[in-house]
Parts: structure tokens; C-alpha cells; sequence
């Protein structure tokens, strides 16, 4: 009897321990701000890795545009691409821990939207298609901007 009382303990201190490590990955470090943002808590090197990481979307969709412009579809592909779901191996680990789901979500559909982008281009090579992309995956970068703001937490 005192062992089945003591693994249903233990499977109750292991479950609530999942469910506080589940709880801490789907809210991530997160504080309301005073601009009406969710700041969300980050290690300098973690806010700078995901700064640079929003500083490549921008200058790859300019880019992309420059290359739609000039009709030339596979440079197109390959700024695309390398703004994709593969990139993602790059993301620090720690950011997961920290940013809230909702802001996970609107990262991996941007990733996906220029996987998207770089497979049309190479089979449409439509250039107002390609556009359209461009402006949908950059209404992900606003609505990210209008959610949230990166807090160096050492400051």
C-alpha cells in the first residue's frame, strides 16, 4: 500500500513539473510594457541574435523586391530560402524558453511564407504573385513589432 501511495506522489510531482515547464515554454519571459507591448526578457546575446535575425528579414524581403523588379525569379529563390524553415537551425535554443508561443507561431509561419516565396518563384516566376507574398510575410513582421518589444534583461 505505501508503495502505490508513493509512485502516485510521484506522479504527481512529476506532472505538475511538466505542466510548470510547459506553462513556462508557452508564456515564455514575458512583462507588459509601457507602450502597451509585451516586453520580452531576453540575455543581451539573445536579443542581439534576434535583432540580427529581424534585420535579415527586412533586408532579404528588400532584396527579394529588387530581384522580383529585375524578373530574376532564382535570386529570388535563393534570398527566400535562406530566410527559411532551414535557417532556423541557426535560433539560439534559449529563445524558445523565452518568447511566448503566439510570438513562435508568427516565426515559423514567416519561415514558412519564404520557403513558400522561393518555391513559387522557381515554378510560377510571376512577379505580382511574388509581391503579394513579399507583402503578406512582412504583415507577420508587423504584427510581431506591434506585439512585442526585446528588453535586455541586464539593464
Amino acid at each position: 500500500m505505501k508503495s502505490c501511495k508513493l509512485s502516485w506522489s510521484l506522479v504527481a510531482i512529476l506532472s505538475i513539473i511538466v505542466a510548470m515547464f510547459t506553462y513556462k515554454f508557452s508564456v515564455g519571459e514575458v512583462q507588459p510594457s509601457d507602450d502597451g507591448r509585451l516586453a520580452v526578457q531576453l540575455s543581451k546575446d539573445e536579443r542581439n541574435a534576434l535583432l540580427l535575425e529581424m534585420r535579415t528579414w527586412l533586408q532579404n524581403s528588400q532584396a527579394m523586391l529588387a530581384a522580383v523588379s529585375a524578373e530574376d525569379f532564382a535570386t529570388v529563390a535563393t534570398i527566400a530560402r535562406s530566410s527559411g524553415m532551414a535557417a532556423e537551425a541557426a535560433t539560439p535554443g534559449s529563445l524558445f524558453r523565452k518568447i511566448p508561443v503566439e510570438m513562435k507561431k508568427i516565426g515559423f509561419d514567416t519561415r514558412q511564407k519564404f520557403d513558400e516565396i522561393a518555391i513559387d518563384a522557381e515554378k510560377l516566376k510571376n512577379s505580382q504573385h511574388t509581391i503579394r507574398q513579399i507583402s503578406t510575410a512582412m504583415n507577420n513582421c508587423v504584427a510581431c513589432h506591434a506585439t512585442y518589444r526585446f528588453v535586455d534583461v541586464a539593464k
